[in-house]
């Protein structure tokens, strides 16, 4: 006989086809987002300007450079130039943006970024393409897992995490009114489009997409759709309600929705796809330890390094997936 445990992992198939078919819900990279973004963002104020590291179709910087051509400047394989220029011309006033793969911007040019740009509090916004172990096939070297911890350590830096194409326009649109540094990361592969053109997005306020007080699961990023699928499962085969939320402002942290959560449900589990240790879920438990103490599970990558694979192979290997959400929903219940 099956455990209700068992059940509810083995239904996700069925859930998945029956209600949340992401065959039924358009598939569009988060990247899309970003130049949907940029060239709302630049019709907007003049004073935006795009630069590029030679990825400019694959950050979507292409859309930028066609409707602004005379504000776009490609830089080639130079990404640490890259970010030394963009502190330049914000001194100027302009409002640069950088484009390239995160695991070279902010990978390669961390150092440029923390003196140029963010010890001068200079108003340029990074963008870091092909985050997360589902790049797939381009394995550990361009998969950029460990962005999200080091950019959140720098001061005057702000770090976005958004769900899905929608919400990376937003964000983009968003930061490009902001002035202080930015880090926005995004991901190459596509992935289900669940908020729409009206759902709220406001800088450092995370928004429950779901209601619940048995535990709370806390995502950023395209894996929120894998954590609202296991509340669901959660719900129908355990009568276990889940509050889901959307942190997709990393930094500054919505530290009053946390505890909020923390002290109506009495337990967390954080979801992302980056490494577990120093990004979201350091983050969240930093806050839980200091102010309300429950048990925390961490989902995301755990201090290893990513592979080549397909990204759905490798999601279901690292652990990314609504089944191992519900596993550690299990687990951090146990220690209520």
């Amino acid at each position: 006989m099956k455990t209700k445990q068992q059940s509810g992992i083995n239904r996700e198939a069925y859930l998945v086809r029956h209600l949340f078919d992401p065959d039924k819900l358009e598939q569009v990279p988060t990247r899309n987002g970003y130049g949907d973004g940029l060239v709302e963002a630049g019709k907007k104020d003049k004073n935006i300007v795009v630069l590029c590291a030679d990825l400019t179709e694959s950050t979507r910087s292409l859309a930028f450079k066609n409707a602004f051509p005379d504000r776009f400047v490609q830089l080639g394989v130079s990404e640490q130039s890259m970010a030394s220029i963009a502190a330049g011309m914000a001194i100027t006033g302009k409002i640069p943006f950088i484009s390239s793969y995160a695991c070279f911007s902010p990978g390669r040019n961390w150092e440029q970024i923390r003196t140029t740009i963010a010890i001068q509090n200079s108003n340029v916004k990074i963008a870091g393409a092909h985050a997360g172990v589902s790049v797939g096939p381009d394995g550990a070297t361009h998969q950029m897992i460990e962005d999200i911890a080091i950019m959140r350590v720098m001061p005057n830096m702000k770090v976005f995490v958004p769900c899905d194409s929608f919400e990376t326009k937003k964000a983009t649109i968003a930061i490009a009114k902001l002035s202080s540094p930015c880090y926005i990361r995004f991901a190459r592969e596509k992935s289900p489009v669940f908020t729409t053109e009206k759902t709220p997005f406001k800088i450092g306020r995370a928004e429950t997409y779901r209601f619940g007080n048995d535990l709370t699961i806390i995502a950023a990023g395209p894996l929120l759709y894998e954590a609202l699928l296991a509340a669901q499962i959660l719900s129908l085969d355990h009568k276990i309600e889940a509050r889901v939320i959307n942190m997709h402002t990393i930094k500054p942290l919505d530290v009053k929705t946390i505890i909020k959560a923390t002290k109506e449900t009495g337990a967390i589990v954080t979801v992302e796809e980056a490494q577990a240790v120093g990004g979201l879920g350091g983050a969240v438990a930093e806050t839980v330890c200091l102010s309300t103490p429950v048990p925390v599970e961490r989902i995301g990558v755990q201090d290893r390094f990513g592979e080549s694979g397909e990204p759905r192979q490798l999601q279901e290997a690292f652990g990314l997936t609504a089944r191992s959400i519900i596993t550690a929903a299990f687990r951090v219940l146990k220690l209520k």
